[in-house]
């Protein structure tokens, strides 16, 4: 199912999506729906994770001093 949802576009981006929408022979609806889809995937999985990392840190389950220790060493060792 779908619906419709009406935007205000700056006029530069809208351009830019039309000449992508001709280049792909994509509409622009179609591109700009997609667009969404990823920004609101990407959104829901940052603030998922973030609220796993606060219920870590409510319950104290943070590194050791010597777990991060061992991560700097094996990225400096990885680095050099």
């Amino acid at each position: 199912m779908t619906s419709t949802m009406s935007i205000r576009l700056e006029n530069a981006i809208k351009e830019r999506l039309e000449l992508l929408a001709n280049a792909t022979d994509r509409s622009k609806s179609f591109l700009a729906a997609e667009a969404i889809r990823e920004y609101v995937e990407n959104n829901e999985w940052q603030i998922r994770e973030i609220q796993l990392a606060l219920k870590e840190a409510d319950a104290g389950d943070f590194a050791s001093a010597e777990e991060v220790a061992d991560l700097g060493r094996k990225w400096a060792s990885s680095a050099g």
